[in-house]
């Protein structure tokens, strides 16, 4: 817990006009600032910063705060994250006292975070020397521009590299950051001891961040034959599966502009749609969604797509999110779910994205999907809010088996010509009644 001393001493040091200048140019105003509002879309600024009162309001959506408050809407930061992102920009540290049940936290780890910066180092250098790690993310179509932005890494292959990187290997606080294993002695053989042993071996290494950019734990996807095909840090004091989301840190911007964000199954499908321009992507951590995940989206947009698989075990973990998504859920807020067929893999997935016409469709996918029942747009539906609400849900449709589709009958430009050459007699006549046939005469 933080001392609520500290944090009016806090608000006190800082100046909430310097705050938010940081993500939104302010204008001066009189004796205040003004702006586009950030949480909303608006074309005349009716965001207020007053730096007599240290607060900030906006007239449009009525959003209203301090300077923490600010940094909790706009970067998706917890009340803790927050006082310690301001309390690091005027250089105070951050108090707290342990109370029962409290989670132990990058406060009372001083020294994880730059252990994981050291790894992160180690990795991303390997990545430059590997030729077979080089050629898998050519193959995968993703540039070095993409890799240099995840910060993107390569773990040979070996039982102990990192203890060419970290002196202490042996030591215990090495194994709180997840990069080390200890294995179980052997009770046959009792003079043989545990051994330590580096827990991600030939894989192309995935830095996850918190929302100040840090290091807090690792994904390694294998490049080889081998199982399991993708791997992560295990919980630490760091480290949360449950609460952190992949690529969040680089696509907070990208969220902000479009209002929208989506949610894949793994690290490869984030780093993919970036690649090919679709940046308001995340993935979740090897988990289930958590109403934790859910919530911390909709802070940040108002749109949240879930985008599975369309087998068995993606529309369970559909399903899955749904019932998690649901009791956070408020007005003005749109989960919708988007099934890609199988057997694409992330690369088609990320190209059909971009080229797809479905793309600005993805806000209008009801939340709506259940066990045997699908969404189907009305006819007269567009993609915009008015129309969203006449989107309803039907019982899928039998079709009844037919042969072979003909060229010619489904083709739209044979429909065109045979309208227009058909015969005149064929068509309604424009003027004048339909004359009656011998046998309909009274």
């Amino acid at each position: 817990m933080i001392p609520q001393e500290f944090i009016q001493s806090l608000l006190g040091r800082v100046d909430i006009v310097d705050v938010v200048d940081r993500y939104v140019k302010l204008k001066k105003a009189g004796a205040n600032f003004s702006a586009c509002c950030p949480f909303h879309n608006e074309k005349t600024p009716s965001f207020t910063v007053s730096p007599s009162k240290q607060f900030y309001h906006c007239f449009g959506c009525g959003a209203h705060g301090n300077a923490i408050g600010f940094l909790m809407e706009y970067s998706g930061l917890a009340y803790p994250e927050a006082i310690r992102s301001l309390a690091e920009t005027v250089g105070m540290p951050v108090p707290e006292t342990r109370g029962r049940g409290d989670r132990e936290g990058p406060a009372q780890a001083p020294g994880l975070t730059a252990r994981m910066m050291d790894a992160l180092s180690y990795y991303r250098a390997e990545l430059k020397k590997s030729k077979p790690a080089i050629e898998y993310l050519k193959g995968r179509g993703l540039s070095g521009e993409i890799a240099a932005r995840y910060g993107m890494g390569f773990a040979p292959d070996g039982w102990q590299n990192l203890e060419t990187v970290f002196t202490d290997y042996a030591t215990a606080p090495l194994k709180d950051t997840g990069l080390v294993i200890d294995s179980e002695p052997d009770e046959s053989q009792p003079e043989r001891k545990s051994r330590r042993y580096d827990r991600f071996r030939n894989r192309v290494m995935f830095p996850i961040l918190d929302a100040r950019g840090n290091v807090i734990g690792f994904g390694g996807r294998v490049i080889g034959p081998g199982e399991p095909k993708y791997l992560n840090s295990p919980e630490t004091p760091l480290f949360e599966k449950g609460r952190e989301l992949y690529g969040l840190y680089q696509a907070r911007r990208a969220i902000r502009d479009a209002n929208q964000v989506i949610v894949v199954e793994g690290y490869m499908d984030v780093v993919a749609l970036a690649q090919h321009g679709v940046e308001n992507a995340v993935a979740t951590l090897g988990t289930a969604t958590t109403p934790f995940h859910v919530s911390k989206l909709l802070k940040l947009a108002d749109n949240v797509v879930f985008c599975f698989d369309g087998d068995a075990a993606g529309r369970k973990a559909a399903w899955r999110a749904l019932e998690v998504s649901l009791p956070v859920l408020a007005d003005g807020k749109v989960v919708s779910f988007l099934f890609l067929p199988a057997e694409a893999s992330s690369r088609r997935r990320s190209r059909w994205w971009r080229r797809s016409r479905l793309r600005p469709w993805a806000r209008c996918f009801a939340a709506g999907w259940a066990s045997g029942r699908a969404w189907t747009p009305p006819r007269s539906s567009a993609c915009c809010p008015e129309r969203r609400r006449h989107a309803r849900l039907q019982p899928p449709r039998e079709r009844p088996a037919r042969g072979p589709p003909s060229p010619r009958r489904d083709s739209w430009r044979w429909c065109c010509i045979s309208w227009i050459w058909r015969p005149w007699c064929l068509r309604k006549p424009s003027r004048g009644p339909v004359p009656r046939r011998p046998h309909c005469a009274p």
